[in-house]
Formats: C-alpha cells, structure tokens, sequence
C-alpha cells in the first residue's frame, strides 16, 4: 500500500508539470472559476467587482486583496506557488520580486531579475527518500508491534490459566489455614492450662517462702520488743518505738499509752500467739532496734546519680568502634540521658533487691514444656501458612490487574509493563516507567522528584493511545503537583527522545514500534 503511494506521488509531480491550465499569475487551481478573463471581478470578499483588466495591475482595488493575487500591492494579499513536480503553497504577496526565491518554481520572482533555480524536483527527490526511510521504518516497527501483539495475546491466555491456578490453590490455602486454626487453638487451649497452673505452684511456693520469712521476722521483732524477756509484749515497751504512733505524720504528734493499747488490741500486753495480730498493723512501720543507731542514706539526686555511665565504645577496640549512621540521629535524641522521661538503668544491688526474696520462676517441668512445645510448632505452621495465603492474595490481585489493564486496542503496549526507561540531559536524569510513574533526578546528585503516576491514555479521540498522562507528582512550590504528558512516536527501538518543560507540566517524547501503523505513515 505505502509503495503505490509514493508511485502516485511521483505521477501526480510528472502530471502537474506537462499540464498548464491558464490563470492569472497567482490563482491556485481551487479558485480559477472566479478569475474569468473578459468579465468583471468581484472581490472574493464580496465588497466591489471591477473590470478585469484591474486584476494583478500592481494597485490594489479590493480590501481582500484579492485582485492582486501575483503582485506585491495589497498588504494582506497571498501569492500562490505552483511548484510544479512538489507541493504547491502560498506565500504573502509582500516576498512577491523581493530578490529571495521563495517558490521552489521561481514564479514569486517574475520580475526582480533575482538568479532562481527550479528546485522542485530535487526537493521531491529528497522528500521521497525521506518518506521511503520512514515507511520502511514504519513497516519495521509494524511487523515487530504484530509480534509483539502476538505475545500478548500468549501472555494475557498465560496469566488467565495462571490466575485460575493460583485461585484453585488459595482455595486449598484457605481450607489448610483452617485446619491449622483448629490444631493450633486446641494445642493452645492445653498449653494456656499448664502455665497456669505452673504460675499458681510458683505463685503458691513464692507466698508459702514469703510466709515463714514473715513469721520468722515476726519472731524477732517480738524479741526485741520483749524487754523484760517474759513472754509478753507490753504497752510499755510498745511505746519505746515512737516510729508507731499512728499520728507520726502530725508535727506536735506523741506516742501515748491509750494509742499503744490500741495496737495492742485493747490489752495491756500481748504473748506471742496474740502478737501475730498485732505484727500485721505495725511491720511497716517497725524499725529494728539493731537498725536504730545506723544513719538513713543519703539519697543522691538523679542529675548526680553514680550509676554507671555505659559507653559503647568501651565494649570495642579504638580501632574497631562501629560508624554511626546519619539516619539515627533522632533514635540517638531520644535516647538522651539528659531527656526528662529518661530513667537510668537500675544497678546490681536494685535487681538483687527486688529479686532476692522470690527469684526467677522455675523452669516449666518436663510434661509442661512437651505442651508448649507443641502448641508452638502448631502456632509456625498456622503463621507459614497464612503467609503462603497471604502471598496468593497479592499474586491473584496483580495478575487480575495486568488482565484487566488498557494496553491498548490490541495490547500492544503490554511489552512496557514492568520496564523502565531512561532519559540524560544536560542537568537531569529522567525516568519513564510507563503505566507507572515519572521520575527526575539531578545528573550530579540529589533527591528524586516525582514526576506523576499512571493516570490514562490522553490522545485525541481519533488517537487516544497516542498520549500518556501521568498525574499528582510532588507538588511545586505555591503551585499544583507536577504532571508528565508522554507522546509515542513510530520507531523500530523503544527509547525516550526528548523532554521540554512547558508551564506547568513536563513533556517527554517515546519512540517504540508498539506505536507504528502500516497504513499511515508517520
């Protein structure tokens, strides 16, 4: 088709020059009817008719400037070139004999004495080896867009089985996570009961050693009150801790016998058996005499604590101390010792204290540990499985994507899905990553700009897929968001020719064969 093309080109061109139709210099083809010689001329603008000896006599009769149509006399007149053997085309009558050949025919120079040479036939020449490049190009990429509209077809059938297999087998992922519910709570279920049961022993074994440390300190303290060693604890000797006045709190507070008795029971004296009653209102209050003489610490303020100060570069060698990176700088504010939520570690003797009297909790006996070891083998078989289930639901939801995507008519865009394209000029580095996103980057370091993300095909109604819109890129400074227009031209090779940067949007220009047409030529 495209060879007879240029065939009839070529005979038109031959046509054109071995037939002259007479017409007043000037007059395209189109309007010869209303230049008959021998009758009067009405202005094409319908404003006064003359006689026709008016036309193209150098003077300007009709505000169209249509009289003149090959003199230089109305300003706002046009010459027609004929151009025979190329395109004909119009000229303002102003370059009419001004010493420059602006028709390939030389006809605009009739009377300058302007040196023109008739260059039609070599620009024909020129413009059909130009327009034989391109068809040959254009049935390049034409063969290459029908294979690639080929593997497509292949490719849209292959994730079709594909999803219909992926879907059979999240079925079968669904079933085997609720199986593996059902196992894992009933492991658990056995689980939870013997931990809790081993946290009571531990608890019940905590409160029993609590016990008898407190009965045994209650045996000491009833000594030491016992002044007189017999047997019996009295309000006199009660009132020699004054640390258990009730109203110690008071500043004019003083211990009196009716308050003793009080904590004596309402007795004057109390033997042992009696005095564990007694114990539970005052042991912490009680300060043992052995105690009594001994100063109370000072309590050093946090600002001036001694707890020691951990150093990471004391756990490497100089030459070993690891490089701090620039993003943990806010993680290191945070961790300030200066901060005012910031709690300094607790020493050995705080641990000691606090863990003295009940210790870690035993290890989990034998039948115990069985339990949670299998409730713990159920609980990563659950999770694994959830997983692969989860996995599948994203597999299923791009597959479903990539099926459902305008790759166009035919999809023969379908081969840029997934594929990235760069562009270098002199400042950036520009990325198209078609029906995903546009990027720029600074050729010489700095961040990315996001240019816009895949929005839709935006040619004209006639070419629709002949433009890519990419839209809500970073927004510009007091401005809207950046945007990308992306034009596809005929080529035999996918690349990105050239960007501009009009107003308020970026525009780049892809060449791929997934844009030729065998029957228009670019």
């Amino acid at each position: 088709m495209s060879r007879q093309c240029l065939i009839l080109l070529l005979l038109l061109g031959v046509g054109v020059s071995a037939v002259e139709v007479q017409r007043p210099r000037g007059v395209p083809l189109s309007k010869r009817q209303f230049y008959e010689e021998g009758k009067p001329f009405t202005c094409l603008d319908g404003s006064r008719t003359v006689p026709f000896d008016r036309v193209n006599d150098d003077y300007c009769d009709c505000q169209d400037g249509s009289d003149e149509p090959g003199t230089a006399a109305c300003p706002n007149g046009s010459f027609h070139c004929t151009n025979a053997g190329f395109h004909p085309g119009f000229i303002p009558s102003s370059r009419i004999n001004d010493g420059i050949c602006d028709c390939c025919d030389t006809t605009d120079e009739y009377n300058s004495g302007a040196a023109c040479q008739n260059t039609c036939r070599e620009l024909m020449r020129k413009e059909m080896e130009s327009l034989q490049k391109m068809t040959a190009i254009a049935k390049e990429g034409f063969q290459l867009k029908q294979q690639l509209i080929q593997e497509a077809k292949r490719g849209l059938e292959d994730k079709k089985a594909k999803l219909a297999d992926v879907q059979v087998s999240k079925k079968d992922l669904e079933e085997r996570v609720e199986a593996l519910r059902t196992v894992k709570e009933t492991a658990e279920q056995p689980e939870k009961e013997a931990k809790e049961r081993h946290l009571k022993a531990w608890e019940d074994e905590k409160a029993a050693i609590q016990r008898e440390k407190d009965l045994a300190r209650m045996a000491e303290v009833f000594l030491e009150l016992d002044d007189d060693a017999d047997g019996f604890v009295s309000v006199a000797e009660l009132l020699s801790h004054s640390e258990l006045d009730p109203d110690s709190d008071a500043s004019d507070a003083r211990f009196t016998e009716a308050e003793a008795q009080g904590l004596l029971g309402g007795v004057d004296k109390v033997d042992t058996a009696a005095f564990e009653s007694v114990w539970i209102n005052i042991k912490e209050k009680y300060i043992s005499e052995a105690n009594a003489d001994t100063p109370t610490p000072v309590e050093t303020p946090p600002e001036e604590t001694t707890d020691p100060i951990y150093n990471d570069s004391e756990q490497y060698p100089d030459e070993d101390i690891p490089e701090e990176e620039d993003d943990d700088d806010e993680e290191d504010e945070d961790d300030d010792p200066d901060d005012v939520d910031y709690k300094p570690p607790a020493t050995r003797t705080q641990e000691k204290k606090d863990g003295d009297d009940e210790g870690a909790m035993p290890p989990y006996d034998q039948e115990t540990q069985i339990l949670i070891d299998a409730a713990q083998k159920a609980r990563n078989e659950f999770d694994e499985a959830e997983r692969a289930l989860r996995e599948v639901d994203d597999q299923i939801k791009n597959l479903e994507k990539e099926i459902s995507f305008d790759f166009g008519p035919s999809a023969e865009f379908a081969h840029l899905y997934s594929q990235c394209y760069e562009l270098t000029t002199s400042e950036y580095i520009y990325r198209l990553c078609p029906f995903n996103r546009v990027s720029q980057k600074p050729k010489f370091g700095g961040s990315e700009t996001n240019l816009g993300t895949w929005g839709k095909w935006a040619g004209p109604d006639d070419n629709v897929y002949s433009v890519m819109k990419y839209e809500h890129g970073t927004s510009c400074w007091q401005g809207p968001n950046r945007s990308t227009t992306v034009k596809l031209t005929c080529g035999k090779e996918t690349v990105v020719t050239s960007t501009s940067e009009p107003n308020l949007f970026d525009l780049l220009f892809l060449r791929d064969h997934s844009h030729c047409s065998n029957m228009k030529l670019p």
